[in-house]
């Protein structure tokens, strides 16, 4: 039988554990969206132009650059994580986040200084991309680290919580304010609020972040002096295959998350033709929803493993991406809600199972610079370009239903990665990375290795 965890940690700090993860990523996803949710007041006030649609373009340019920067800022703060440790690091990104954030809510428009207005702004955005870099791989490794062996997908799973809550939060944050106030105040000072918000929440997380002990696996690395000095180098010599495999699969948690998250409002418009109110409403409910199946979802993965949760993700997604679709274009209330409910159990179990995946595949000297590059370039790749891809499907084939077909094909190609993987659920986060790893623990004495984390 497998030993105790001879870390385990007590359930008050791994609670503070969880919070002081989550909320900066709640901080991330929160500003990523109430961009996107006020694209066409920052068009008005940063990109002036004769064409709105050029205007709109720009801006969501902008939106897309910060993506360019978070495999950069994945691959600066994994080495940093796995060099000084993953707290001194995890406070470090949620004050660059948290600052760059309130500095949108603070930049003068074009109208007072002109085209250094939007060149503040690109810069900012810049800036967030590259701090949001080392923000998930990172808070993923902190909690996986510190959770109970049989229980790492059910406590990592608070952590896409506050990814869904964040979009929530955000919706609802753009939508009191756009029905609260009037066009001019919301044009003057309304837009602002939702990033001066990330001022307290960011000082928040600092507070618990640099107040919370270095993770266990880290201090138990730094006993035995076995710290990477160079860490990248190591993550391309040792972890490239592994990271090749399980970007696979991470490839449809991006774009299965981006799809639900920010694309199907739009399809819903579009293809439905529900009100802009109507799809906004329904993407809220949808979301919370998805807030709330996270740790079922996290309870299945720690109960029937990470490789069957792969399988079952991709097959779902398979089998239930071409009717969410099709209701999500039927432009009925109750289908529309039952169509985008189908796209979030698939996101929400594909992201869920991905945490504890990023710190049971890559040895600890080595994984948050892993965890991040993989994690930061499958989400570059397939999620940041998933609403253009869905649009130019559309465009290209003149069907609503082709950004399915995309989905289907990526699922596929996820389920061939994730499934090379080896079974790593009730392994030791210590041996991860070992030729014994993923192996059962009767297979593991055999090769003279005593787990006990």
């Amino acid at each position: 039988m497998p030993t105790q965890n001879a870390h385990e940690v007590d359930t008050k700090t791994l609670r503070r554990v969880i919070a002081a993860a989550s909320i900066g990523n709640f901080v991330e996803w929160f500003d990523f969206a109430a961009y996107g949710f006020l694209a066409t007041i920052l068009t008005r006030e940063f990109f002036p132009s004769g064409d709105p649609t050029v205007g709109l373009l720009k801006t969501f340019a902008v939106f897309a650059v910060a993506f360019a920067f978070r495999p950069l800022g994945g691959i600066f703060f994994g080495v940093i994580g796995d060099r000084i440790g993953r707290k001194r690091t995890l406070a470090f990104t949620i004050l660059l986040m948290a600052g760059s954030t309130t500095l949108i809510g603070l930049l003068p428009t074009y109208a007072s200084i002109g085209y250094w207005a939007p060149l503040l702004l690109t810069i900012i955005r810049c800036v967030q991309g590259f701090s949001a870099g080392g923000e998930y791989a990172g808070a993923c490794a902190y909690v996986m680290e510190h959770a109970p062996r049989r229980r790492r997908a059910f406590f990592g799973s608070f952590v896409p919580v506050s990814t869904f809550s964040s979009f929530a939060c955000a919706a609802i944050v753009a939508y009191a304010l756009e029905s609260s106030l009037s066009s001019a105040a919301m044009v003057e000072w309304g837009w602002r609020v939702p990033f001066l918000i990330a001022a307290p929440v960011g000082l928040i997380g600092v507070y618990l972040r640099v107040n919370l002990h270095e993770t266990p696996a880290f201090q138990a690395l730094e006993g035995k002096h076995e710290v990477a000095h160079a860490p990248l180098m190591e993550t391309l010599r040792s972890q490239s295959w592994n990271i090749v495999k399980l970007g696979a699969f991470v490839s449809v948690t991006a774009l299965s998350f981006y799809t639900f998250t920010t694309y199907f409002a739009t399809y819903l418009q579009v293809a439905g033709h529900l009100s802009r109110g109507t799809s906004l409403l329904v993407t809220v409910l949808a979301l919370f929803f998805a807030a709330a199946l996270c740790p079922l979802a996290g309870l299945f993965s720690d109960k029937v493993g990470r490789r069957a949760t792969i399988a079952s993700t991709c097959v779902f997604i398979i089998a239930s991406v071409y009717p969410a679709f099709a209701l999500g274009g039927s432009g009925d209330l109750s289908k529309s809600l039952f169509g985008v409910a189908l796209l979030a159990v698939g996101a929400v179990v594909s992201g869920v199972v991905t945490a504890p995946l990023m710190s049971e595949v890559f040895a600890t000297k080595t994984r948050y610079t892993a965890s991040a590059i993989t994690y930061n370039l499958a989400y570059t790749i397939f999620g940041g370009t998933a609403p253009l891809v869905a649009t130019w499907l559309i465009s290209s084939t003149g069907t609503n239903l082709s950004p399915a077909y995309y989905l289907i094909a990526v699922s596929i190609f996820a389920m061939i990665g994730g499934l090379a993987l080896h079974e790593t659920s009730k392994t030791s986060l210590e041996h991860a990375g070992s030729p014994t790893h993923g192996d059962s623990d009767e297979v593991a004495v055999k090769h003279g290795i005593k787990r006990t984390v």
